[in-house]
């Protein structure tokens, strides 16, 4: 079959080489002059690994498991609050990987060939018929497909075209930063690793992983002013709201220089999309269900999202598609939507600040250490 793939993120990408090995014809339209990927680590869960993996694409995160530390919650003085055995939960559904966003992205487009891309090719819109999509670029017919796959992004133009009704993104008011860099020389964040720091005083997160044998990825949520700040500026306005937490914190956010700082507002879809398939176009990633990033499961989705369109259509021919993508729906859109709703109560848990924090840095604190885990591995089950 003929099949369009809009967005060359990390689950555009995907799913084009999953559904190539599988003998289709793939197109992969991406808007930007070349294919890369910004930013810095991403962290994927078990159940990521597991997708990948369905579509022959786990070869390059293979040994890169992150160690098997006692991660979880903690305060802004890295005191515990609920810590979970990451050695079970890893034992009973495996492990997690924090690679770097750039060196995954090139390892999975490996399987793609280059005559299958376009770049610099934005597509305004889709025009569906029964029996084909025809796709527009610059106002021209590029293809006509017997499928396409909107992979274009949190701010994707195309899901407000097949959805003029629902309401879109929905700011959070917070703001992330996300850095990497090698462990400054004398630093000890051992006691740190996979864990969420909280201060219950600001609202403000801090996360800090480990990448590769010496590298780390940190990532922050806090209040964000009415203007998005330069990477520059919201490094110093970091600085002065963590100056009394963990000591690894300031000299972390200090050792990163802002070039390598990357600043994002917050968003997520302000509710679940109807259904994540119209015909012959079904929608992937965070065009189909972007959250807030407090269950770290953006990555994870879209691969999973990836797997089960590569195996709903492997089989597929023209007349079937519609058919299939209704079945890769009723597959997804469940689990999708529970995680979208799981992560918005997550992030207003972990944002709490006066009376309301308090009592939720105790109640964390009486969780034993076995259900914490148990949640953790659930969670991580495809």
């Amino acid at each position: 079959m003929r099949i369009a793939v809009v967005g060359a993120g990390l689950g555009g990408v995907a799913a084009a080489v999953g559904l190539h090995r599988m003998g289709h014809e793939i197109t992969l339209y991406e808007r930007a002059t070349e294919l890369r990927e910004a930013g810095t680590g991403v962290v994927i869960m078990p159940n990521g690994i597991r997708a990948l993996d369905a579509i022959g694409s786990a070869d390059f995160i293979r040994g890169r498991t992150m160690p098997a530390v006692n991660g979880g919650l903690r305060d802004w003085r890295g005191r515990p609050l609920l810590i979970t055995d990451a050695a079970q939960a890893q034992r009973e559904v495996g492990a997690t990987v924090v690679v770097r966003r750039a060196e995954l992205h090139r390892a999975l487009r490996v399987g793609l060939p280059a005559e299958s891309v376009r770049t610099a090719t934005p597509v305004d819109r889709l025009d569906p018929t029964p029996t084909e999509v025809t796709v527009i670029s610059d106002g021209h017919p590029t293809m006509t497909a017997d499928a396409v796959i909107v992979a274009d992004g949190i701010s994707s133009r195309l899901r407000a075209q097949l959805f003029p009704t629902h309401p879109g993104l929905r700011r959070t008011g917070r703001m992330d930063l996300r850095g990497m860099l090698p462990t400054p020389p004398g630093l000890d964040v051992t006691s740190l690793l996979a864990s969420i720091m909280l201060d219950r005083r600001s609202g403000a997160m801090f996360g800090l992983f480990p990448l590769g044998d010496n590298d780390l990825y940190w990532f922050t949520d806090s209040k964000s002013s009415q203007n998005q700040p330069t990477p520059a500026e919201a490094r110093r306005q970091l600085l002065s709201l963590t100056a009394d937490w963990h000591p690894a914190v300031p000299t972390l956010i200090e050792a990163t220089p802002p070039t390598d700082i990357y600043v994002d507002p917050i968003a997520c879809l302000a509710e679940p999309l109807p259904t994540l398939a119209l015909g012959r176009i079904a929608l992937l990633g965070d065009a189909a269900h972007a959250m807030t990033p407090d269950l770290g499961q953006g990555a994870s989705q879209a691969f999973e999202d990836a797997a089960a369109l590569t195996r709903h259509l492997s089989t597929a021919t023209p007349p079937d598609v519609p058919q299939r993508f209704l079945h890769y729906d009723a597959e997804r859109r469940p689990r999708t939507t529970r995680l979208m709703l799981a992560s918005s109560r997550q992030s207003h848990l972990t944002t709490q600040t006066g009376p309301a924090a308090w009592l939720r840095d105790a109640l964390l604190r009486a969780i034993p250490r076995g259900l914490a885990t148990r949640r953790l591995a659930a969670m991580w089950q495809a």
